[in-house]
C-alpha cells in the first residue's frame, strides 16, 4: 500500500522473520557508504549460494534493515573490487544501490513511503526484499486500477496502473521499432475500455493496424467511409487542401478569406443571392472559420463575378489561379470524402456522431485508417478531428469523454516548428495543455521521442518507455524521470520484447514490467498477411497485374463503385440545377469509365481561364495590331 510521507508511524516490530525453509544466510551484506540518493553495500559471495537465488543482480530490489523502517533500494551496479574471481574461497563484492523509499509496518501491513526520512547507517544489514514489501511498493491504495502484466523483479506479482490518473494527465508510449509497441498500446486500450466503458477513443492510425486488434470495440473509417464536409474545415485547413501541402500564396488566401463568408451568406439567404454581406453588421456575422454550410457553386460564381469587375483587373490572375485550384480539388476523386453529394446539408450531427460514436451502439473506438488517404490532406483531417474532439468535451458539460491516440506522433508535432502543419500542432497541443480539464485525453505513441515536441511530451504524466537504442531518445526520457529513479533508465537499451519501464502519475513508483501477451488473432496488423502464409506463398508467382490494378484504383475509390471518377471540370455545370454541384443535395457528377477512356485535355477554358477572344487585325507600322 502506498501513502504519502509522514502519514504513518512505523511500529517497532522484529524485522527478521525468516521462514523455516528460508536460507540462513539471508543477510547478504552491510552498508559501507551512503549519501543523499545512493548507498554502497559490501558483501561476500560463495559458490554454494549461486543456486539458492540469494545472489546480487542488477535490477533487483533490496531492503536495508533500520529497525522500525526498511529502506528500499534498486541495484544498478555490482563489481568485484580486484576484478578477479576465486572458486576456492569467499569473494568480496561491492553493490551500488539507488535509494527509492521506505517501508514500515502499520497495523500489521507494510506501508511504502516515497522518499527517505531515515538514512542507512554504516553497518546496517542489507538483504533481498520480501515479497510483501515488494507488493506494498507498487500498491495503488484503492485507486481504480487494472493489471497490465507482471513485475520483472518478481513474475508472481501483478503490475498495475491507475486508469483514471493515466488518462487524466495523458500518457506516452515510446520505443524503437520491433519491441512490441503497437501490441502494448492495444493491450492498454483494451484494459482502459474495460475499466472505463463510457470513454470514446479516436485512433489516428497511419498503418491501418488497430482495427483488427480491437474487433469487438472498434469501427473502421477510411477514405471510402469518411464523411467530413469541406465547410467544417477552417481556413488554414482548407488552404492546406487546396495547395496540396505546398506553401500558400498569401494574396489568394486573403481572397478566399473574403469569398467564403459571402458563399455562406448566400446559402443562408437563398432569396437574396445578390445581397451584400456587411462585416460586423451584427453579433452573428459569418467568418471563414464559422462551421456553416455553403456551396462550392456559390463560391465559384462569386469568383467569376469579381473577375468581371473593372476594379479587380489587377487581381484577375489571382482569381483565376484560385478557381483552378478549387476545381482541381473538386475533380480529384481522392477528395470525395470532402465533397460528397449529400454534405451540403447541415450534417454536422451525423458527421460528429459517426466519428465519435454518439450513440456508441456497443462500439466506442473509432480507427481512422490513413494509409490510403492523400498525404497532402492527412494534416488537415487530423487537425479537424483533434479540434472537434476538444470542442465536443468543452461543450459537453463533463458528460462526453474522449481519448485521442496519435500513432507516430512526431509526424504531427515535430520538434522543429518549421516542419509539420501548424493547425494540427496547435490542436493537439491544446488537448495536451487544457484537455484534462474537460475530459479530452491524449495518448502519444512514437518511436522517436527526440523528434517530438518537448512541450507535448512534458504534458504526458505517465510514460511507458520500451527499448530505446538512440542516445538522444534516451536522454529525452531520462530528463522526464525523477532523480530517485534515474538509474532505472540504464536498462532502456537492453530490455526485451513486451518489456517497459513505467513511471509517472499512473503508478505508485517507477517499475519495470512485462506486458501481458495478446492472443495472436488480436495483435495489431496480424490479419494483414493472414490470407497467405509463408508456406502457401512458396512456389506461387506474383500476380503483378492484380497489384498494378489495385495501385491504380487506390486513389479512385468512390462510394458508388470502384474505378469511377468525376468528370473533368469542363463536363461539370456548376450553375446547373440538373447536374448540381459537389455538396448539393441532388448532386450527381457525370460518370465515365476511368481506365479505358483517354486522359482528359486540360485547356485554359476547362480550368476557368475564360478571357475574351482577340480578333486578329491589320498590323500597324510598328508591327503591332
Amino acid at each position: 500500500m502506498f501513502v504519502e510521507r509522514g502519514t504513518t508511524q512505523g511500529e517497532t516490530t522484529s524485522q527478521e522473520r525468516r521462514a523455516v525453509d528460508q536460507p540462513q544466510r539471508r543477510l547478504l551484506g552491510h552498508v559501507v557508504q551512503c549519501d543523499g540518493a545512493r548507498a554502497t553495500i559490501a558483501a561476500d559471495t560463495e559458490t554454494v549460494d549461486s543456486g539458492s537465488g540469494n545472489h546480487w543482480a542488477v535490477g533487483k530490489m533490496i531492503s536495508i534493515n533500520l529497525g522500525t523502517t526498511r529502506t528500499v533500494g534498486l541495484v544498478y551496479a555490482v563489481e568485484r573490487p580486484e576484478q578477479r574471481w576465486n572458486d576456492n574461497e569467499t569473494n568480496p563484492i561491492i553493490i551500488s544501490v539507488e535509494l527509492v523509499g521506505e517501508v514500515r509496518d502499520f497495523e500489521n501491513k507494510p506501508v511504502f513511503d516515497r522518499g527517505i526520512t531515515e538514512y542507512p547507517y554504516i553497518g546496517a544489514p542489507a538483504h533481498r526484499i520480501r515479497s510483501r514489501d515488494l507488493q506494498a511498493i507498487y500498491d495503488l491504495n484503492g485507486r481504480n486500477s487494472t493489471v497490465i502484466g507482471k513485475l520483472s523483479q518478481d513474475d508472481q506479482i501483478d503490475a498495475c496502473i491507475a486508469v483514471d490518473d493515466t488518462l487524466n494527465r495523458h500518457f506516452a508510449v515510446v520505443g524503437t521499432t520491433g519491441v512490441g509497441k503497437s501490441s502494448a498500446v492495444a493491450l492498454l486500450l483494451r484494459k482502459t475500455i474495460a475499466s472505463r466503458p463510457d470513454l470514446r477513443v479516436l485512433i489516428l492510425d497511419p498503418h491501418n493496424e488497430f482495427a483488427t486488434a480491437l474487433p469487438e470495440h472498434a469501427v473502421r473509417i477510411d477514405t471510402s467511409t469518411l464523411d467530413l464536409p469541406f465547410w467544417l474545415f477552417r481556413l488554414e485547413e482548407f488552404v492546406e487542401v487546396l495547395f496540396r501541402g505546398r506553401e500558400a500564396v498569401p494574396e489568394e488566401v486573403e481572397l478566399l478569406r473574403d469569398l467564403i463568408p459571402h458563399a455562406k451568406h448566400v446559402y443562408q439567404n437563398p432569396q437574396q443571392p445578390g445581397s451584400i454581406l456587411k462585416r460586423g453588421s451584427d453579433t452573428n456575422s459569418l467568418t471563414a472559420d464559422t462551421p456553416v454550410p455553403y456551396r462550392m457553386a456559390d463560391l465559384i460564381r462569386e469568383i467569376d463575378d469579381r473577375m468581371g469587375m473593372l476594379e479587380t483587373k489587377s487581381e484577375r490572375p489571382l482569381y483565376r489561379s484560385l478557381k483552378a485550384r478549387i476545381e482541381a480539388a473538386l475533380g480529384d476523386p481522392r477528395y470525395r470524402f470532402m465533397f460528397a453529394s449529400r454534405m451540403i446539408e447541415d450534417t454536422i450531427h451525423q458527421t460528429i456522431g459517426q466519428i465519435f460514436r454518439v450513440p456508441s451502439n456497443g462500439k466506442t473506438v473509432t480507427c481512422l485508417e490513413m494509409a490510403g488517404m492523400p498525404p497532402e490532406v492527412i494534416n488537415s483531417v487530423c487537425s479537424v478531428l483533434a479540434r472537434l474532439a476538444f470542442d465536443m468535451t468543452l461543450w459537453g458539460n463533463g458528460k462526453f469523454k474522449v481519448l485521442v491516440v496519435c500513432e507516430e506522433a512526431h509526424r504531427y508535432m515535430p520538434v522543429d516548428t518549421r516542419l509539420g502543419f501548424a493547425p494540427t500542432r496547435h490542436a493537439l497541443a491544446r488537448i495536451a495543455k487544457e484537455g484534462r480539464k474537460y475530459g479530452c485525453y491524449l495518448g502519444v505513441i512514437t518511436q522517436r521521442p527526440g523528434e517530438l515536441d518537448p512541450t507535448v511530451l512534458s504534458q504526458c504524466s505517465t510514460v511507458f518507455a520500451m527499448r530505446l537504442a538512440n542516445e538522444l531518445d534516451q536522454s529525452i526520457i531520462r530528463s522526464a524521470i525523477a532523480d530517485s529513479s534515474a538509474s532505472t533508465l540504464s536498462f532502456l537499451s537492453a530490455m526485451g520484447r513486451r518489456e517497459a519501464i513505467v513511471f509517472g502519475e499512473g503508478v505508485a513508483t517507477t517499475m519495470r514490467v512485462k506486458f501481458e501477451k495478446l492472443p495472436d488473432a488480436v495483435i495489431p496488423g496480424s490479419r494483414r498477411g493472414a490470407e497467405t502464409t509463408d508456406e502457401d506463398a512458396q512456389g506461387q508467382d506474383i500476380d503483378l497485374a492484380s497489384i498494378i490494378k489495385r495501385l491504380r484504383e487506390s486513389g479512385h475509390t468512390s462510394r458508388q463503385a470502384q474505378g469511377r471518377a468525376s468528370s473533368p471540370p469542363e463536363a461539370e455545370d456548376y450553375g446547373s440545377s440538373s447536374n448540381g454541384q459537389a455538396g448539393d443535395r441532388d448532386y450527381a457528377p457525370a460518370q465515365r469509365e476511368f481506365h479505358n477512356s483517354p486522359p482528359p485535355v486540360w485547356s485554359d477554358e476547362a480550368l476557368g481561364f475564360r478571357s475574351q477572344q482577340i480578333i486578329p487585325g491589320a498590323r500597324g507600322r510598328f508591327g503591332n495590331r
